[in-house]
């Protein structure tokens, strides 16, 4: 007898089982699946002890006949490919035809079936892949599949499986990424007897979000098109005031993916106005011919590999990138559209009106009614579109500065409510996008010191910053090893004071040391630049003239990405009129 021997059927499915499924939510995720690709308009999960004990899945779909129900449990049985070329075009989730045989190998597993239009159904009823019991039955058009007990002949690997808690978690997160992938189809979840999740067919994907999020003033809505791929769908706005991190679900042509190419792209379009470290909340979906995707290179279907990776890549930098650039200010509620009185002593400030913030048609005299037609602020018509984030853009009303609050905060108003500014990460962001545009036509201007100046640095530091010396020369700083432990200076960009070039050297030496040599120089320039603007930007307790807080609402108003500074932290924080109006019981 040879040494090579066939494995038994259920060993092999149970071995595919180990493949297919993972825990009790990858079993939902496969009867889901199967209940979409036929149809459903109406699919109801149910689990016990997040699923270990019972997955119970059922729908309103094509339901199957007799015949089809007996054959759906043989191994590579399936509907969805005839041939080897259809595996170039796939268009359905599933296409294998190994989860229901692989899930009835580890499970005690019941189908029961009916086709439409058919007077009865059937029956199945399988205990670790072997087939107890076939019968016709009554019961509704559609299919019904329940999970019992998955894992109890494989002891090894039920004692993988998370807490109850953890499990049932794990199949809300699934759920929730099918409900939103398919906002058409109505969903239904349960645990444990109680309602966690129930969603009614809607008719499109921000009516959805609603239902499973509620309302989301801080997303922003992402919409692409080139070269044959677009893509839509919502990220987290840069100053929104949640956790770094959230659910981040991506589907390629409707499928839940996990792609390095698409996160590695949202990243990169996050850093670009933002030095923080975060994993941002996004919904986003990939729509491309299926023949330039292939999703046949993962046992769990969750990864796929594109036929264009670096036009994907792209894509979805740039959409994130500019719907980042064109958001709104981050605010208490959702802004509604209404007008503002400016008072008569506030238009004759001086300054305010040379800062370039707006053009009254206001000469003075008594107030007139908040509702008045007369009270709106003329539109702004000068700023330009440099694609990235503005305050005021052409069909928008200017912010006027009205004061500070504890010599830190920039008052504001505008025609949509009140604006709380922080006036240096506001003019930190102003000077940020400044020098980078500058670097684009060479070094920064740099001043000679007549005394040059030693900073004393641990060794690290020292290091860190002789070793970048060429980044650093690019903005100004001739800085070279003294001896000892001393960096001689002799001179440092114009932007900076004398006071302020040794506290932006140390915190400059402070951010790179560390930092990978091999990085790319663009991303070494981004961290001192915004170093540089920290520390050339007016601080808090420093008193403004209105004149100077003009000033920094008009460049702000020109900034890209100005609802954030460089390392993150947000500019503004708006209340609207509507919220006044509700705390003095005027709505």
């Amino acid at each position: 007898m040879g040494r090579i021997a066939k494995l038994p059927d259920d060993l092999a499915n149970q071995i595919a089982a180990g493949e297919v499924v993972e825990r009790p939510a990858s079993v939902v995720k496969e009867l889901v699946e199967n209940a979409i690709d036929a149809g459903a308009t109406r699919i109801v999960i149910a689990v016990e002890y997040g699923g270990k004990k019972l997955v119970r899945v059922e729908d309103d779909g094509l339901g199957m006949e007799p015949d089809d129900a007996r054959l759906c449990l043989e191994r590579h049985a399936t509907s969805k490919i005839r041939r080897s070329d259809d595996l170039d075009a796939i268009v359905t989730l599933g296409f294998r035809g190994e989860a229901l045989p692989s899930v009835a190998s580890v499970s005690h597993f019941r189908l029961r079936t009916r086709a439409r239009g058919e007077a009865s159904g059937t029956e199945i009823r399988v205990n670790g892949g072997a087939v107890e019991s076939i019968v016709e039955v009554g019961g509704p058009e559609g299919t019904l599949v329940e999970v019992a007990d998955v894992f109890y002949n494989l002891p090894a690997r039920r004692k993988f499986m998370k807490s109850d808690g953890a499990e049932s978690a794990q199949v809300s997160r699934v759920v929730t990424q099918l409900a939103l992938c398919y906002p058409e189809v109505g969903f239904t979840l349960t645990s444990a007897g109680r309602r966690v999740l129930q969603c009614p067919p809607v008719a499109r994907l921000q009516e959805r979000l609603f239902q499973l999020y509620g309302e989301r003033p801080d997303l922003v809505d992402v919409a692409r098109a080139t070269g044959g791929v677009s893509i839509h769908g919502y990220v987290a706005a840069l100053a929104e005031h949640g956790p770094t991190r959230g659910p981040q679900h991506t589907f390629v042509n409707r499928r839940i993916v996990k792609d390095r190419t698409i996160t590695h792209a949202i990243l990169d379009a996050y850093s670009v106005a933002s030095n923080r470290e975060r994993s941002p909340e996004v919904h986003l979906f990939l729509e491309l011919p299926p023949d330039r995707v292939d999703v046949n290179v993962h046992p769990t279907k969750a990864e796929v590999r594109f036929r264009e990776q670096s036009l994907v890549h792209e894509l979805v930098r740039r959409a994130v990138g500019d719907a980042l650039g064109q958001a709104r200010a981050p605010e208490l509620l959702l802004r509604p559209t209404t007008s503002v009185f400016v008072p008569a002593a506030t238009q004759a400030i001086p300054g305010v009106l040379a800062g370039g913030i707006y053009t009254s048609r206001w000469t003075g005299g008594s107030a007139a009614p908040m509702d008045s037609p007369s009270d709106e602020l003329p539109s702004r018509t000068t700023v330009s579109d440099v694609g990235g984030e503005h305050f005021a853009r052409a069909d928008d009303r200017p912010l006027i500065p009205l004061g500070q609050f504890r010599d830190t905060f920039i008052i504001a108003i505008d025609n949509d409510g009140i604006a709380i500014i922080d006036q240096h990460v506001a003019h930190e962001r102003v000077l940020f996008e400044r020098i980078m545009q500058r670097l684009t036509d060479g070094p920064l201007e740099s001043q000679r010191l007549l005394v040059p100046m030693m900073i004393e640095l641990a060794p690290g530091e020292r290091h860190a910053l002789t070793e970048r010396r060429t980044e650093l020369a690019r903005f100004g700083f001739e800085a070279e090893e003294f001896g000892g432990d001393a960096v001689k200076i002799s001179g440092a960009p114009a932007l900076l004071s004398r006071d302020a070039i040794e506290t932006a050297l140390r915190a400059l030496a402070q951010d790179l040391e560390g930092l990978d040599r091999g990085l790319a120089i663009e991303e070494a320039l981004k961290r001192i630049a915004a170093t540089m603007a920290c520390h050339g930007a007016v601080k808090a307790n420093d008193r403004l003239t209105l004149e100077k807080m003009a000033h920094i609402l008009a460049e702000l108003s020109a900034t890209c990405y100005s609802t954030v500074c460089p390392h993150g932290r947000p500019v503004m924080l708006r209340i609207s009129r509507r919220e006044v109006e509700r705390n003095f019981e005027r709505i």
